[in-house]
């Protein structure tokens, strides 16, 4: 696969789409009575394809909105899914650690989740032919529903900066579409082993992926306005993230 290397006009774009105003809208919907809120962006005329979009351990927020706009921009249909539950969005440590906990022990309930919510946002316009993403806790769903062979109609999935572990009792089926994984170099919170394991078991079950790994790059790289933000991974990673599309949909 060939990548774009970033340009200073790319990275002059990263900038300018990132604050944009957002001119998505609000989805809600109900998962068993529970109410979620995602949040949905297409672009002008036919998509040239979906993408979903899973948010990090503080819930659905501006950031995953501001993705799924540079989507919409670059002709594709996005749909930011809400694990949380509308209105949940926590802002303590403790807070965020007590909601990804209860997902990460139930699994199945996670994997319910975002196949309602791809369901919610198929039935508005994201077309079947899509991919799913995810960002640092969403990279690690997005696995998740990889490793199961749950959602049809998925092309690719694609982790930035996400968590990499297998658990115990799961396996990679030999049917996965491809992935894409964006790792930093300098991430702490995801040590080099697990991308190491995690390769083993891609190349054991005979998969398609590409791995990126950007150095210097710290966990949470691609976070616009963050202390841990790396602009030229986020516009490295990004770029390989649209050739990925380009050639997956």
């Amino acid at each position: 696969m060939m990548h774009r290397i970033p340009s200073a006009g790319l990275a002059l774009a990263l900038a300018a789409l990132a604050p944009l105003a957002q001119a998505g809208d609000p989805l809600s919907y109900a998962v068993n009575e529970e109410a979620f809120e995602g949040y949905l962006a297409l672009p002008e005329g036919e998509a040239r394809g979906g993408v979903l979009i899973i948010h990090d351990w503080d819930g659905l927020n501006g950031y995953e909105r501001r993705r799924a706009e540079m989507l919409a921009e670059q002709g594709y249909a996005a749909f930011a899914v809400d694990l949380f539950g509308a209105g949940h969005r926590p802002e303590t440590l403790e807070a965020r650690r007590a909601a990804t906990g209860a997902l990460y022990q139930d699994r199945a309930r996670m994997r319910d989740l975002l196949l309602a919510g791809l369901a919610a946002a198929r039935d508005q316009g994201l077309p079947e032919a899509s991919v799913v993403i995810g960002y640092c806790f969403g990279g690690a769903a997005a696995l998740e529903l990889a490793r199961s062979g749950s959602a049809e109609g998925i092309h690719g999935y694609v982790s930035f900066h996400g968590g990499l572990a297998t658990p115990e009792g799961q396996a990679w089926p030999e049917d996965a579409p491809p992935l894409l994984i964006a790792h930093g170099g300098a991430d702490t919170a995801i040590p080099m082993s697990e991308v190491a394991t995690l390769v083993e078991e891609l190349e054991a079950a005979g998969l398609t992926y590409e791995l990126q790994v950007y150095s210097g790059a710290p966990h949470a790289f691609s976070v616009f306005d963050s202390d841990s933000y790396q602009a030229r991974a986020d516009e490295q990673s990004w770029a390989a993230f649209l050739d990925f599309l380009d050639e997956v949909l």
